[in-house]
């Protein structure tokens, strides 16, 4: 009995010891390979050939080394925390445009102005090509260092030169900078008499607050069920997501849990105020750019079984940031904890712990994904984003509309359209006419705009493999015939994807006249996903039974 009575203390002390062996020669290693990484960079920048740049050596060797993490544990100079403060606020110092590099024109180009900003406001117009800034020449400079330019402290003036279409002479600009916050909801209004539809951008801070008026605006004008569209929306703070869903969530309810290394990373988020709205119909909308705090949003939606998803599986981010401080102004963005939502299940569809020999990693196969339950009993999966509840058919862009985007053709045919019409129709009803379609088609052969197919591009590869196995005289019928089927048609392939490109070039046109607001106006009305919702909030038997668990 004595000897039984010993056992137990002695291997909770052998454990004791191998768990302090194991820490102490953990932190022996960390100040061994930081003792050495040290001496190296002394050693090199006394003995190396040519004088080397500590800063920019340092942030190399720094940012190669959180890469084999994951890519959002991120290390921010002193310089670059403004952007970092951007990405928490959604705020910055600057004019208030969007800016792109013009391959043809060989400097940055104003995309679109932001509505009552500075660049709005001294005149900046899309298609104006920028010349200099307070004095310097910004042609063949990148966007981003074009960027650099234009930010800067609020209240400090700027002298922009542009080349304007139509004008003869460069165009001079004077504005001040102001601070810029973009606007976390670009747009919000009724799709008919009794749907409330609402476009959230980014989980910004005070979103949730800007949600919570817009949702008693579309209330008080007669809303009894509503469209929250995700898309695109690549998350934010995960404390305004919470806000948002308690929003429509009684007071009490688990929405979150984070699980870390540390006690601080362990922690539960439940709803802490009385909600505006916890019966009225909701469908969320949700693509493969929904990620972080969009996904909080709606799995937990899905979870409690609050509202129908409807669009197409989610990004899969379940990982948590926090911020740190470091020495000189600098931070670290690290991953702490992954999050959990009401049904207990993770969203992350990456495990970049288990990484690829060739340091590639990939998304966690369904068949390794678990099965977990709403509040209703419906089964939902873990490991690869938010599966929605609908899914209507998605339209792939064609190779053509992504050649034509990147070649800023249709940017530059819009620019031209807009000279030579001073009006067009509202956004809700515009649309190019077939004549309108026959000018684009001799303006771009014009422009000398060419582009591969990706079947072609297939093909030499195919040709260069027959080769290679001796197959090329075997194959020679088969493969002239493929040639000739994949010869380049731009006639043809204008005819063929006539519809796609016509909604791009009324894209580009509306925006010119109508902003932002109206591009979406406008493009509301081929959307699947939004038909989709409002044809399931019609039919509430339906969007009750989407809601139900299935019978088995």
């Amino acid at each position: 009995m004595k000897r039984k009575s010993l056992i137990l203390p002695i291997a909770i002390f052998v454990l004791l010891c191998f768990t302090a062996f194991k820490k102490d020669n953990h932190n022996f290693q960390l100040s061994k390979q930081l003792n050495i990484f040290n001496t190296l960079i002394k050693e090199i920048d006394l003995f190396y050939v040519d004088t080397i740049a500590p800063e920019q050596m340092i942030k190399n060797g720094i940012d190669a080394m959180l890469e084999k993490l994951d890519p959002y544990t991120t290390y921010y100079t002193e310089e670059g925390s403004q952007e970092l403060k951007m990405m928490i606020t959604g705020k910055y110092a600057g004019i208030g445009s969007l800016i792109r590099f013009h391959e043809k024109k060989n400097t940055t180009v104003i995309a679109e102005p932001y509505d009552d900003m500075p660049a709005a406001k001294a005149g900046l117009k899309i298609g104006d090509l920028i010349q200099s800034i307070n004095g310097v020449s910004v042609i063949g400079m990148s966007s981003d260092s074009v960027s650099n330019m234009l930010r800067g402290e609020a209240g400090t003036k700027l002298t922009i030169v542009v080349e304007r279409p139509g004008e003869k002479k460069p165009v001079t600009i004077k504005l001040e900078r102001e601070s810029i916050a973009l606007p976390s909801i670009p747009y919000y209004g009724m799709l008919g008499d009794s749907i409330g539809y609402l476009q959230l951008e980014s989980f910004t801070d005070g979103c949730s607050k800007d949600m919570r008026r817009a949702f008693i605006d579309m209330k008080s004008k007669g809303a009894q069920s509503y469209i929250i569209d995700l898309r695109s929306n690549g998350g934010g703070s995960m404390g305004e997501a919470i806000e948002i869903v308690n929003m429509f969530v009684p007071k009490g309810v688990k929405i979150l849990e984070t699980k870390g290394k540390t006690k601080r990373s362990n922690e539960t988020y439940k709803t802490t105020r009385e909600p505006i709205d916890t019966v009225s119909p909701i469908v969320v909308l949700v693509d493969g750019q929904t990620a972080s705090a969009a996904e909080i949003v709606s799995g937990a939606l899905q979870d409690l079984d609050r509202a129908v998803i409807v669009g197409s599986r989610t990004y899969g981010k379940g990982l948590v940031q926090t911020t740190r401080e470091l020495p000189y102004n600098s931070y670290l963005k690290v991953t702490t904890s992954k999050y959990y939502i009401p049904s207990g299940r993770c969203v992350q569809a990456i495990d970049y712990s288990h990484k690829n020999p060739d340091g590639s990693v990939a998304r966690i196969p369904d068949s390794l994904t678990n099965v977990f339950h709403t509040v209703a009993g419906r089964e939902v999966r873990d490991g690869g984003g938010i599966q929605p509840d609908i899914e209507p058919k998605s339209e792939k862009l064609t190779t053509l509309l992504y050649h034509l985007a990147q070649d800023m053709v249709i940017f530059d045919y819009a620019t031209e359209y807009k000279l030579k019409n001073a009006t067009i129709a509202p956004a809700e009803t515009f649309c190019i006419s077939d004549a309108d379609y026959e000018a684009f088609k001799s303006y771009l052969k014009a422009s000398g705009f060419s582009y591969d197919k990706e079947s072609y591009k297939a093909l030499k590869q195919l040709k260069k493999m027959l080769e290679l196995e001796g197959y090329t005289e075997a194959t020679k019928p088969e493969i002239e015939k493929l040639e000739k089927a994949l010869q380049h048609n731009l006639d043809h392939d204008l005819t063929f994807f006539a519809k796609d490109v016509k909604r791009f070039i009324n894209d580009e046109i509306i925006k010119r006249y109508y902003s932002q607001k109206g591009c979406i106006v406008h493009a509301m009305r081929d959307d699947n996903d939004i038909a989709e919702g409002c044809k399931l909030l019609n039919n509430i038997e339906k969007y009750r039974e989407v809601l139900s668990p299935k019978k088995k």
